[in-house]
């Protein structure tokens, strides 16, 4: 199917993945929908307009809108949701209401609609606190907030939703990593090269924690090869998606030997200890997909953005920072 052109409802496709995402797309003439409140500004897609990409702004707990989002669509990519463990504290039940009350309408939403394949984004995060070495996509899930819980429930709907012609895909990417159009500087490489960077100063809470990362370009190529994969291969499947897995020191002095040598590391104590470490050998084993970009690769791509000046006002707007844009928006 690697020559296949589909029709893609790309939800939350306005951002971080998104953004690198869509215009990969297109580029290998895809028709693409985007579905998205477009909180972090309507103009991210605005050099890759065409008849080829639909903007839709709009709720994905609105019924009508999503049934209609659909409509003619042969696959869909779920990136919607309240993304990370603050953004989701700060509000709870809206929290619920977008990251899991919406999902299996959304779900019979495409297959009523006739969608084939059914693309969700999942999270690493759903595994909890790991004492194994590597995190295996058999290990139990064992979710420590409400942001997992919800993630890992969505995989449980998608599972009873399986239907012969429905393909299902559930994917567990790794801490994503990298610059973006529509960047988080919220996420652990990301923050360690800004700070690192713009302040020559990197502060590590604890440091022995394990976290495994992906590069943004690497996490794109995987949803672009999960539309070139015949039907049977995925159908059902469940992969992690990582690539590195180091401390938070170990991080650390990689994005210093980026941004320069002379950058202080302080380390100042913390009661956030979550360490686990996954394993990526099922899609590299069943798939042949190999992650390669490193996280040397996300710092060097995010130095070069901040001295293009693609990332203006770093440490003062709240778009970068997905908790701070919460807050300043009134969403219900």
């Amino acid at each position: 199917m690697s020559d296949r052109r589909w029709t893609v409802l790309v939800t939350g496709g306005a951002g971080y993945v998104g953004s690198v995402l869509i215009p990969k797309l297109l580029a290998e003439g895809h028709n693409v929908k985007v579905l998205d409140l477009y909180l972090y500004g309507r103009d991210i897609f605005a050099e890759h307009r065409g008849p080829r990409l639909t903007e839709i702004q709009g709720d994905l707990r609105d019924s009508k809108l999503v049934a209609e989002a659909v409509k003619g669509c042969d696959a869909v990519i779920h990136l919607a949701c309240i993304s990370n463990d603050p953004s989701f504290d700060l509000d709870p039940e809206l929290g619920k209401s977008i990251n899991f009350d919406c999902f299996r309408p959304l779900v019979r939403a495409s297959k009523a609609a006739g969608v084939e394949r059914f693309i969700y984004a999942s999270s690493s995060s759903v595994y909890g606190l790991k004492d194994v070495p590597n995190v295996t996509e058999d290990e139990s899930l064992d979710p420590i907030t409400d942001y997992a819980k919800y993630k890992a429930l969505c995989e449980d709907v998608l599972k009873e939703e399986q239907a012969s012609g429905f393909t299902t895909l559930t994917v567990r990417p790794a801490t994503v990593c990298g610059y973006g159009p529509r960047l988080r500087l919220d996420l652990t490489v990301n923050i360690l090269t800004s700070h690192g960077y713009n302040n020559k100063k990197i502060t590590v809470f604890g440091g022995t924690q394990k976290r495994p990362n992906l590069h943004i370009e690497d996490m794109v190529e995987f949803y672009l090869e999960s539309l070139r994969q015949p039907h049977e291969k995925i159908d059902g499947k469940t992969y992690n998606v990582g690539f590195e897995n180091h401390t938070v020191m170990h991080i650390a002095e990689m994005v210093r030997d980026v941004v320069g040598k002379g950058t202080e590391i302080v380390v100042t104590p913390t009661n956030d200890l979550r360490s686990y470490h996954i394993s990526s050998d099922k899609v590299r084993r069943e798939l042949g997909f190999v992650a390669k970009h490193t996280i040397t690769n996300a710092a060097e791509d995010l130095v070069r953005a901040f001295h293009d000046g693609k990332i203006p006002n770093w440490a003062s707007d709240p778009r970068y920072v997905n908790i701070k844009l919460m807050k300043s928006v009134s969403l219900k």
